[in-house]
């Protein structure tokens, strides 16, 4: 690793840790040639996966998205604080499949679930955007679905 400071790559490693909620690791380096500290996150690389959209198109997976999505959802609700655990849940149940291709569909009704299990209204505004609602008559439906569970 080189130093942002001097450019060396003699340093060591003053600390480890997991990066809480994420799984990346965090490490707390020392140069060895100027003494000074710097912080390096490691990620797993991981191999894409292609997303088959409802027309028929293929795009790569984009987790950022995805998170846009679930964010627009939970946005102003007490459950936003989760986005980051919705998100990472689901991309890892995505990656378990080994598909290489997923249908947006199956991505759609994950998103789902989790909302459901967290917030009801966040999850009332993910479906009319996914199931493309165009009436009240389309919210009434999902809503009394909702107050059955």
């Amino acid at each position: 690793m080189k130093c942002p400071y001097c450019a060396s790559f003699s340093n060591r490693v003053v600390d480890k840790r997991l990066v809480k909620g994420i799984g990346d690791i965090r490490r707390r380096r020392e140069c060895l040639k100027c003494a000074k500290r710097f912080t390096t996150y490691e990620k797993l690389a991981e191999l894409d996966f292609v997303v088959i959209k409802r027309d028929g198109r293929h795009e790569t997976f984009n987790r950022d998205k995805l998170r846009l999505g679930v964010e627009k959802a939970l946005q102003k609700r007490p459950a936003f604080d989760r986005v980051d655990s919705v998100v990472e849940r689901i991309e890892r149940r995505l990656r378990r499949r080994g598909n290489k291709e997923i249908p947006s569909k199956f991505i759609g009704q994950m998103v789902l679930l989790e909302l459901k299990k967290i917030d009801a209204v966040a999850y009332l505004r993910f479906v009319s955007v996914y199931r493309q609602f165009e009436s009240v008559n389309d919210f009434a439906k999902e809503l009394t679905t909702i107050a059955k569970i």
